[in-house]
């Protein structure tokens, strides 16, 4: 049964370097007795789909905290978001310009609504595999080679953390005179330290969605779709997300996106001080790695997300193998950690594989996961 392996599993000490972004910390989770807190629209607690109270003041909280005109709360991810998104700015046969690595939702809105989808081929760097992104000119290019395009839907930070130039970006689009949809599931926590990059809020898309679920401390589902322009058709956009979210939201999911939203208001500063000082204690461990390496800042990306630990395994240079037959994928990089040092990963690919982080991660949970790098690379697993 799903409960009794679920039990198992936590109780199991595989320690979780993937999503959700709470990491099963229970000091960032109030909400240990899920029954006491799941209920209805009851007198008093406002209603999701015509917020006037405490949920309304819950999504103006949000908005404030990231500087957003409007925020709305998601408890279906940020897939509803970017559905309700694309549904809100196009009609049928409308074109919707984005990556072929963008998030299946992308190409889903574009089969529930009718919409022709036109595909940017994202280039991926030669040493790790990683897609670049989304560049300002490869948008332009397409944008004047197709004038019929409605709007463009950028995934800014991607899956390994990759963060396209957003600024550039929104220039060209609202040069062509369309609107600009971040997807932004993975970059919840980006914009609250200098560290790590800035967060589309404030960049100029007019649009952004978050997973708070991914880096941040709430329960998978919860996330947030930001108004940031008057170029965004408000009233549309709550239209669209009342067809597509259910009508009996849970109040656990919005509890958690509210108890979220209140830490980052009262204790960011602490949090991502702390955070900042795990990664780079963890990163200045890793700088003897030979055979392995962590994915690294280059001309090839705009920028990168400090909190997506990329472990590359392809070849760095011949010289790296010489002298012994260590050759390693992310799918087996991923199977040894689990199975040998007890740490689950996100998600692993043929030349790499991806850690996912968060301020929820303890001291321990990265000394843990450097000290199986390290092993690994010495050829302790053989």
């Amino acid at each position: 049964m799903l409960y009794d392996k679920l039990k198992k599993y936590a109780s199991g000490g595989t320690y979780p370097m993937h999503m959700p972004g709470h990491k099963r910390n229970g000091s960032f989770l109030p909400l240990r007795s899920a029954a006491g807190f799941d209920i209805t629209e009851i007198s008093g607690f406002d209603d999701l789909h015509c917020p006037q109270g405490i949920l309304a003041n819950t999504q103006k909280s949000a908005a404030n905290l990231y500087g957003s005109k409007e925020a709305f709360m998601l408890i279906n991810g940020s897939t509803v978001g970017v559905l309700a998104a694309i549904g809100a700015h196009c009609k049928r046969k409308d074109k919707i310009l984005t990556a072929d690595n963008c998030h299946v939702s992308v190409p889903n809105a574009a089969e529930l609504f009718g919409l022709d989808l036109v595909c940017i081929n994202a280039a991926s760097d030669k040493t790790s595999g990683v897609s670049c992104g989304m560049s300002p000119e490869s948008i332009e290019a397409a944008l004047i080679k197709d004038p019929q395009i409605r709007a463009v839907v950028v995934t800014s930070p991607t899956y390994e953390g990759v963060v396209s130039d957003i600024d550039a970006i929104a220039k060209t689009v609202h040069k062509a005179g369309i609107i600009l949809i971040v997807d932004c599931a993975h970059g919840a926590h980006l914009g609250f330290s200098d560290a790590f990059p800035k967060n589309p809020v404030s960049l100029g898309a007019d649009i952004v969605i978050m997973s708070l679920h991914k880096t941040l401390p709430a329960l998978t589902q919860c996330s947030l779709l930001h108004v940031c322009s008057d170029r965004a058709d408000t009233g549309a956009i709550k239209r669209m997300l009342d067809i597509l979210q259910t009508t009996s939201p849970s109040y656990l999911l919005m509890a958690s996106i509210d108890y979220c939203v209140r830490l980052l208001e009262t204790d960011a500063d602490r949090l991502f001080r702390e955070y900042e000082g795990n990664l780079k204690s963890f990163l200045k461990r890793l700088i003897d790695l030979r055979k392995l390496s962590v994915l690294e800042p280059k001309p090839a990306f705009f920028a990168l997300d400090p909190g997506k630990i990329v472990i590359v395994t392809k070849n760095r240079t011949l010289s790296d193998f010489e002298q012994d037959s260590f050759s390693l994928s992310g799918y087996e990089l991923a199977d040894i950690l689990r199975k040998k040092y007890k740490i689950e990963l996100e998600r692993a690919y043929e030349s790499y594989a991806i850690a996912m982080t968060s301020i929820c991660d303890t001291p321990d949970g990265f000394e843990r996961l450097a000290d199986a790098l390290l092993s690994i690379d010495a050829g302790f697993w053989l």
